[in-house]
């Protein structure tokens, strides 16, 4: 049964991939497996972070088989089916609820942008259609749209639409749906940009969709619970460790898909998975990747021989992780 509200950390999931057709079953194990211990309260699949609109339909059915079957209930998991093709989303919807989903989230149609009352009028009939909730998916920097406060208040209304996922990183527009959700208490509220992820929880947003939490689980969950109880000092120290991150991996290269590239190639250097991007998308080549384990290096994740190294706030050590999750050798450290 899906949480109301459901809190906490719930990463935006990449997709190990082996090349376009293939899905690293794999590396995913040694991603889900990693993040659970990390203390996550859920994962969202199929999101901007998972490259779901440049993957086949076949992988992403896959890809919820494999990552229901992995997580066997232990955490919430959310799948994305958005999609400009209305049967397309019906059609991942039913696989998610087949194989033990516990929520769909779904951005408005992409191509042809829909005015309010047609946004409103999709919303409504296509969560009489879904056999799960449904979380609406602002992301306005890849769908021309922004949902207004006032509609997800209005949809808010509907019983299978229980909550919402924000990317704007507009604290403005957080503001607003807080104050005009607070007789709502079960509609859950979560954020996407995790530089944000302290201050909205502190202004009553329910948990973060942190990409960062794909390499760093116990950080981000560390920083959330800072956040619900209200432990400023803790929250600088640990914040500023975010920001670390961010800043570090997420624009190196020129490109938007730069920060997919950066944490894919963070985790295949840390021996989790492959950083196969989906195309027309290619990983980086050795130049970015060398920037890329400068960097670990620099956060103290990862030392010059490529041993992963224990950070309070982040990795478990490298026998550990090499004993708990890696099998028969075949992900190894490069």
């Amino acid at each position: 049964m899906l949480k109301k509200p459901l809190r906490g950390v719930v990463p935006p999931a990449i997709t190990p991939m082996i090349d376009n057709d293939t899905l690293d079953v794999l590396g995913l194990e040694n991603l889900l497996n990693r993040m659970v211990a990390g203390g996550i309260s859920g994962v969202f699949i199929l999101g901007t972070t998972g490259e779901a609109q440049n993957i086949s339909y076949q992988v992403r059915k896959e890809l919820i088989k494999h990552t229901c079957r992995i997580i066997d209930g232990r955490i919430q998991v959310l799948v994305g089916v958005t999609d400009t093709s209305f049967p397309e989303s019906l059609s991942l919807a039913v696989v998610a609820a087949e194989h033990g989903a516990d929520a769909l989230v779904c951005a408005p149609p992409y191509y042809y942008t829909p005015g309010d009352d047609e946004l409103i009028q999709y919303y409504n009939h296509l969560s009489k259609r879904l056999p799960l909730p449904l979380f609406l998916y602002n992301m306005p920097a890849n769908v021309k749209i922004s949902i207004k406060p006032q509609i997800v208040q209005q949809l808010s209304e509907n019983p299978n639409i229980v909550g919402l996922k924000d990317s704007s990183a507009n604290g403005t527009y957080i503001r607003q749906v807080v104050y005009l959700l607070r007789n709502n208490p079960e509609f859950s509220m979560l954020i996407g940009p995790e530089e944000m992820l302290a201050e909205s929880v502190l202004m009553g947003v329910h948990g973060g969709v942190n990409g960062g939490a794909n390499l760093f689980p116990e950080l981000y969950v560390s920083l959330y619970n800072a956040a619900v109880n209200r432990d400023f000092e803790k929250i600088e120290q640990l914040q500023n460790r975010v920001m670390e991150v961010s800043l570090s991996l997420y624009n190196i290269g020129r490109f938007a898909s730069s920060y997919i590239k950066g944490i894919k190639s963070a985790l295949n250097l840390l021996g989790i998975c492959n950083d196969y991007m989906a195309e027309p998308f290619h990983k980086f080549e050795d130049r970015e990747r060398n920037i890329v384990k400068e960097k670990l290096i620099k956060l103290g994740v990862l030392n010059k021989e490529n041993r992963i190294l224990f950070n309070n706030n982040n990795l478990i050590n490298h026998d550990e992780f090499q004993n708990k999750y890696l099998q028969n050798g075949q992900i190894k450290i490069t």
